[in-house]
């Protein structure tokens, strides 16, 4: 949490894999994040419990979610206070002036379009899941999809595999090439401990 006389600062995040990369990013940035309260909340649809506690401590709030659940987060934002009806009825566009990040998709497509194919498929050798990536690719399902559409379909097809996956490649990503939705939350999360 943030230091005594400040307000204290959460970030929220939808699951453990977007927690992760924002901790990479932290630390390759030298962000100070142990004033932060990162919070998973287990999917989106927590989010109306979070803020509901968050607000009534006088805390600030940050967050990242998938463009998908735009609308929804606006919603949530307008109920709980933090967001006014007309912002809220054009969905996500307006959030981040709040604190609120979209991924276009979700965030481990931003990273994999950051990245290139070939660092992601570094990143699985380096993992030892080449070979595993290689044997899904010849599936016939698969064989019809680009390789960044088989790369996201891929993060997700094992258990654990999508937690660490985005967190993995963030370790070896540029700094200049950090996907812009998680770049952005640390600023504005840094922004509220100076």
């Amino acid at each position: 949490m943030s230091g005594a006389g400040t307000r204290p600062t959460v970030v929220l995040f939808e699951g453990r894999s977007d927690r992760l990369a924002f901790e990479v990013l932290a630390r390759h940035r030298g962000a100070r994040i142990e004033v932060l309260d990162l919070i998973v909340m287990d999917g989106i649809t927590n989010l109306r419990a979070n803020l509901t506690r968050l607000r009534a401590s006088g805390a600030r709030a940050l967050g990242l979610f998938d463009a998908a659940e735009g609308r929804y987060v606006a919603g949530v934002l307008h109920d709980v206070g933090m967001l006014d009806a007309e912002v809220a009825d054009a969905g996500a566009s307006d959030l981040a002036a709040i604190g609120f990040y979209g991924c276009e998709r979700d965030l481990e497509e931003e990273v994999i379009r950051a990245a290139g194919a070939g660092l992601v498929l570094e990143t699985l050798a380096t993992r030892g899941e080449l070979e595993r990536f290689r044997v899904f690719q010849r599936q016939p399902a698969q064989r019809v999809r680009s390789i960044a559409e088989q790369l996201h379909r891929f993060a997700g097809t094992t258990a654990g595999r999508k937690a660490r996956f985005a967190a993995d490649i963030l370790e070896v990503l540029p700094l200049d090439r950090m996907p812009v939705p998680l770049a952005l939350l640390l600023e504005s999360a840094n922004a509220g401990d100076t």
